[in-house]
């Protein structure tokens, strides 16, 4: 019966918006605001992020055009539980309150969904990975944010330009962060993958790209037994140790990637040699065709697992690419190309709401069964945020969604 009633395309008393709302409890945005001294007389910090996460869905580019918009719709508004945002407020929350309040909502936001839905955010390894048993697979990049050098100064990155960066860590098994740092672009990514990798332990694998070659770096991950595979830099030269048994690649037809050798190599430079320690100081060195984006490219990997196959380290790197598509959805589906703020805290709190923005909308695909595009997804939410349907029913239009009672208990 009550999947019957969330089928039914009917009317209800909430909008989308409000639905969505409903998924964060407000509990964790009050903790969170006390947590990091959030003070306030008037624009409450619920009101605060809710308005920012709504900036994000409804991709508004100003904030005249926020606040417009809140005014125009002041009546949902209001039933939404959210205070009215005015120009000078909504910009003094921005410039003065910690953005590490946005943060702190992120983190538990998506730890409360894993343990409310443990199939959420636990997708097996498919294809060739999902021999690799009791391993966490975790993705290490970052994505540059691109600024106006007149109106983000404090973002400097290069003589003419300005820009801020997200480093992250991500999951593979959930294509979602393990761990995140906002800031100004001018730190090189390897001052940043210490942080970032400071949660991984015994048995965990990192893939990353040749941007965090550090082999000081690389030695401390193999004390922790941490396992890495990283892309090598064309420029750094190798003593090759042991030439190891080239695998039967069979009919390469069939295969996304193709080994073309292995070796077990030790740095040619002193120094170079001097920080790297573990396995007696030596690396194992693997060449593979592999297929990204459709093309077949010849890349050089390093990693400290002398045991496993050539062909699983080629295609650990392979999976580097989920990483990618997680900031090209990022940026497709949420705003952070325009910002409502100029100050850091500002931008730092907007990407924050559009990491929310996008853990809410994930979240709702799992429920739906989405399978459509995500950005399809998107677009479906952001016409539809002020229509009293249900979101589901909504979504079942499409012609993908199933329906879920969970659902219904978080919209209670």
């Amino acid at each position: 019966m009550q999947k019957q009633q969330l089928s039914k395309a009917t009317r209800t008393v909430y909008t989308i918006l409000r639905q969505i709302a409903t998924l964060i409890p407000r509990e964790f945005v009050k903790d969170a605001a006390e947590a990091n001294r959030v003070k306030w007389r008037t624009f409450d910090p619920w009101s605060h992020l809710l308005t920012l996460v709504i900036v994000q869905l409804s991709r508004q580019e100003s904030l005249n055009g926020t606040c417009d918009v809140a005014r125009a719709l002041a009546y949902e508004w209001d039933r939404a539980g959210l205070e009215l945002p005015h120009r000078n407020t909504l910009s003094n929350a921005n410039a003065k309150r910690d953005p590490k309040m946005a943060e702190d909502v992120f983190w538990r936001l998506l730890a409360h969904f894993k343990a409310t839905d443990p199939k959420f955010c636990s997708e097996q390894y498919s294809g060739y990975l999902s021999r690799i048993r009791n391993h966490g697979i975790f993705l290490l990049d970052s994505s540059t944010i691109q600024l106006t050098l007149n109106c983000f100064d404090w973002a400097r990155h290069r003589r003419m330009k300005a820009a801020a960066k997200l480093h992250m860590t991500m999951e593979l098994s959930s294509r979602l962060p393990s761990f995140a740092i906002v800031e100004d672009a001018a730190h090189h990514d390897s001052t940043r993958a210490a942080a970032c990798t400071a949660q991984l332990g015994n048995g965990d694998i990192l893939v990353a790209d040749r941007a965090y070659l550090d082999f000081r770096f690389f030695d401390d991950l193999s004390a922790r037994g941490v396992f890495f595979v990283v892309r090598k830099r064309s420029n750094m030269l190798f003593n090759v140790v042991k030439r190891l048994q080239r695998p039967r690649n069979g009919n390469l037809k069939r295969h996304a990637t193709q080994v073309l050798s292995d070796e077990l190599v030790r740095p040619t430079n002193k120094t170079t040699a001097a920080k790297y320690t573990a396995n007696g100081g030596v690396l194992r060195r693997v060449t593979a065709l592999v297929e990204i984006r459709g093309e077949m490219k010849k890349i050089v990997f390093l990693t400290n697992n002398l045991e496993w196959s050539a062909r699983t380290i080629a295609e650990l790197y392979r999976a580097r690419w989920g990483i990618e598509t997680f900031f090209r959805e990022l940026k497709q589906t949420c705003q952070i190309h325009d910002f409502i703020g100029y100050s850091e805290k500002a931008v730092k709190w907007q990407v924050w709401a559009g990491l929310i923005a996008h853990l809410l909308l994930r979240y709702i695909r799992h429920l739906a069964k989405w399978t459509h595009s995500f950005s399809r997804l998107s677009g479906v939410i952001r016409g539809s945020l002020w229509l009293k349907k249900r979101l589901l029913s909504l979504l079942g239009l499409y012609g993908t969604a199933g329906f879920s009672f969970l659902f219904l208990l978080f919209c209670r």
